[in-house]
């Protein structure tokens, strides 16, 4: 199978199954997932989140999900247990496609690692 396709049936088969789970069935888009590996990562799950809050969870999320790539390094954790990373390499340009097709792989694998699928 393709790589291109392969990712896609990957990335199906995750959003159904966390749409299952956190949203009643409805359809997760990418950044309501992303939302979620930051909860995950933070591990403080039955918080109530600030506009800012959530905005630093999807940095968060952003940060672990590309760590593996060489873009950010995990630094520490703050005395109230967020993750802190720096930047290892400036991320490249891309295009909004590039983008996604980025973060649905850091996403596949990031899940594929936990054996969520």
């Amino acid at each position: 199978m393709a790589r291109d396709e392969e990712l896609k049936e990957k990335w199906n088969t995750l959003v159904q199954k966390l749409s299952a789970q956190f949203a009643s069935g409805d359809t997760l888009e990418l950044d309501a997932i992303i939302y979620l590996v930051g909860i995950q990562e933070l591990g403080q799950y039955h918080k109530k989140y600030k506009k800012d809050d959530k905005l630093d969870l999807m940095h968060i999320a952003i940060c672990r999900l590309l760590e593996p790539y060489g873009y950010y390094e995990f630094e520490f954790f703050d005395e109230e247990g967020w993750p802190h990373y720096v930047v290892k390499e400036e991320l490249p340009t891309l295009k909004a496609g590039e983008q996604s097709v980025l973060m649905k792989e850091a996403i596949v694998g990031y899940f594929v690692e936990r054996e969520y699928i």
